[in-house]
């Protein structure tokens, strides 16, 4: 059996190091999976997520031309997580994004303004 990059296979954890975990591949071959394929969030200790011996689920990420096998944990479990995602909005122009920055601009530098003559004593400010 060929490893061929995108393929998903079943692997057994035979070494952990401080960046990442050996995995034994069906074919007798061993791939790294990096710290940074191992989960969604950030990955401080391997130790966490990952113990020797472990059956994890793998995705061939790049094959080396030296014959490296580069795994990812996270890109496995990809497409069985996913959501669908969002509807988005329809893009606004950039005359609809000036107008409304505008907008917010003008209604912040009047409640500044309001606000701050107050404070001072200026105009529209009640004197005793």
């Amino acid at each position: 059996m060929s490893i061929e990059v995108g393929s998903k296979l079943q692997g057994k954890v035979t070494g952990i190091t401080n960046f990442g975990a050996f995995v034994e591949l069906p074919d007798g071959k061993t791939g790294l999976v990096h710290i940074s394929e191992v989960a969604d969030n950030y990955v401080k200790d391997i130790n966490d997520h990952l113990s020797q011996g472990d059956q994890v689920e793998v995705k061939v990420i790049n094959v080396g031309d030296d014959g490296k096998i580069g795994l990812s944990i996270k890109k496995a479990k990809e497409n069985t997580n996913r959501r669908p995602p969002k509807p988005r909005k329809p893009a606004e122009s950039f005359e609809q994004k000036m107008n409304r920055f505008m907008k917010d601009s003008e209604e912040r530098l009047t409640s500044l303004k309001k606000h701050t003559e107050s404070k001072r004593g200026g105009r529209g400010a009640k004197r005793g």
